[in-house]
């Protein structure tokens, strides 16, 4: 038998590494990185995931390509001029879903409490895992090595008391490391950053603060609420808050996406119906193949459009029964679009989105009587197999081939 004291002392140890049980995990260059997997001699030169074409975004970069200013979400125009040598490979999002789905199930092996924050990053509570697994130090270094020998990527874990300071520890160690706040270090590792650090801190806020002399992490936690309050409303206490590492939010498990869509920038904008037809396919076989490959079935399909002016509008209906077909999505979409009416400008950007998902396992398709929703399906899952071994274009809809009326894309998967 175990004495009393030695439980004892054991069981106070455990309460103590409990404090500090929240792990932030995040990729290094998510995107890049699934790529360099099968192109190893790009490795230590600058390249960019994203699609050529002047008015598409950068949607990762490697971190040779961010030495000269390369970042996700910058114009590509602007990323080629920054970096004319980098090496551009369009984006393969079915392959980065994938890999998101292995990585998640890596994380869900270690502890049940994963929040999923993007496909390639999440908080984690190992508060439960440590007597299985050992200190949290301990376990994040597990799950960096996981990640090398099973996905063959890295990985950069933050360990804090809190959510907001392990997001910052693995913000402060990137690429490829690992760092540990203790309780005890929160404040005076936090006071030593710019104030930009904070959650909710943008550069407007910054600029507002700088006015008031604030630059530090340090100089809003010594500012009192009420001036913090007067100037940035009900945020000033949400900073000042976090400026002495109070972030009681707990680990919430999210497994389900809440909606699955893309979107697809004009390199012109356009009037075009049929341009915006061709699209509306385009976008809704891209969805249904996310939410065919999630496993996941949509109550609700939404349409968004901006114009040229860059105002934006969005319609969405529910459908009588599930769905998971790009034709029955599609179908939806056109109709939300007529629904607008006449259009006073063109379009520059339109967008497809399924919401209200749930898990198909579980959701019963009822069919019309009329079998074609049925045959579009089949021949649907048909080209998820084909589009599986051979590459996403390999397979297309004939409506789809390239006859001179598309423009260069800027097609951007959102979850």
């Amino acid at each position: 038998m175990v004495p009393d004291q030695d439980r004892e002392q054991f069981e106070a140890r455990l309460r103590e590494l409990r404090r500090c049980s929240i792990l932030h995990v995040d990729m290094d260059a998510f995107f890049v990185s699934v790529e360099l997997r099968g192109r190893p001699e790009l490795r230590g030169r600058p390249v960019i995931v994203g699609f050529p074409a002047d008015r598409s975004v950068v949607l990762s970069a490697s971190y040779e390509a961010r030495t000269f200013g390369v970042k996700s979400a910058m114009p590509m125009v602007v990323a080629r001029r920054l970096c004319p040598r980098a090496i551009v490979i369009e984006p393969r999002h079915r392959l980065y879903y994938e890999v998101s789905g292995q990585l998640m199930s890596i994380f869900e092996s270690i502890t049940e409490f994963v929040e999923p924050l993007s496909v390639d990053e999440a908080f984690l509570d190992v508060g439960g895992a440590i007597r299985r697994l050992g200190p949290p130090q301990a376990i994040g270094e597990l799950i960096r090595r996981r990640v090398a020998s099973e996905l063959g990527i890295t990985a950069s874990v933050g360990i804090a008391a809190s959510k907001f300071v392990a997001k910052i520890a693995s913000t402060r160690c990137k690429p490829d490391g690992l760092l540990l706040i203790r309780p005890e270090e929160t404040v005076p590792y936090l006071h030593s950053l710019p104030v930009n650090a904070l959650w909710g801190v943008g550069s407007k806020t910054a600029d507002v603060l700088a006015g008031m002399g604030i630059r530090t992490v340090a100089d809003v936690a010594a500012t009192p609420v009420a001036s913090l309050k007067k100037v940035l409303g009900a945020t000033g206490e949400h900073v000042h808050r976090l400026s002495w590492g109070i972030d009681p939010r707990a680990v919430t498990p999210v497994r389900l996406e809440k909606s699955i869509g893309a979107e697809e920038t004009f390199a012109v904008d356009t009037a075009d119906d049929a341009l915006l037809h061709k699209e509306l396919l385009r976008l809704s076989h891209r969805t249904a193949a996310r939410l065919r490959a999630s496993g996941m079935v949509a109550r609700t399909v939404a349409l968004k459009l901006r114009y040229s002016d860059f105002s934006t509008v969005t319609r969405s209906r529910t459908v009588h029964t599930p769905v998971d077909s790009a034709q029955l999505i599609y179908v939806t979409a056109v109709q939300l679009l007529e629904s607008l009416g006449s259009r006073s400008m063109s379009v520059r950007l339109v967008g497809v989105r399924a919401e209200q998902l749930d898990p198909a396992a579980q959701t019963s398709l009822q069919l019309s009587l009329d079998r074609r929703d049925d045959n579009w399906r089949s021949a649907e899952q048909a080209l998820d197999r084909v589009t599986e071994k051979f590459g996403h274009k390999s397979v297309l809809p004939a409506r789809l081939l390239d006859g001179g009326t598309g423009a260069p894309r800027t097609p951007r998967e959102q979850t």
